[in-house]
């Protein structure tokens, strides 16, 4: 049985330039690194696996792979982003520290369970800031959200839209 995350790994650019942004400003500590001289497939390689840990325990992780060829871009919301739970306070906090930063900050936005603000890290994948609103649990909880059939509606009215 899945007992929860672990990490998710993504590429990045500079595992410096990472770190600065998920330890320096999102707060986030550098717990681990793992350099990997060679593949399990027996193919050499020079790559570093960076570990930043949340509160729970799991891990937002990178891996920088100069020998491996990977095309960096902005990311759209809607086609990769991390979210990340913090409190009310913290969200708007960091809302400010975005901004006094220069970074690109976007938000509040009121997605009606959770409040967001949006950044963009330095390899160009969205981070997403959010904040459980009341009504939070009950939202998420399938026996009472409509979720599936809400899915089963979609999966109707798509169905002409489709290419």
């Amino acid at each position: 049985m899945i007992r929860g995350l672990h990490h998710n790994a993504y590429r990045c650019r500079d595992s410096e330039e990472t770190r600065r942004f998920y330890e320096d400003f999102l707060g986030l500590p550098l717990v681990h690194t793992l350099e990997i001289k060679e593949t399990k497939s027996g193919r050499r390689t020079h790559t570093l696996h960076t570990f930043f840990q949340m509160d729970d325990g799991s891990c937002l992780a990178f891996f920088e792979a100069p020998d491996r060829p990977f095309e960096f871009k902005d990311q759209h919301d809607f086609d990769l982003h991390i979210a990340l739970e913090v409190s009310h306070d913290d969200l708007l906090a960091m809302f400010e520290k975005g901004k006094a930063a220069g970074m690109e900050t976007r938000g509040i936005s009121d997605h009606g369970f959770i409040d967001s603000i949006y950044f963009r890290d330095p390899n160009g994948y969205v981070i997403e800031l959010t904040a459980k609103k009341p009504g939070h649990d009950a939202a998420m909880d399938p026996s009472t959200s409509g979720a599936r059939t809400a899915l089963d509606a979609w999966q109707q009215t798509k169905s002409g839209t489709e290419n």
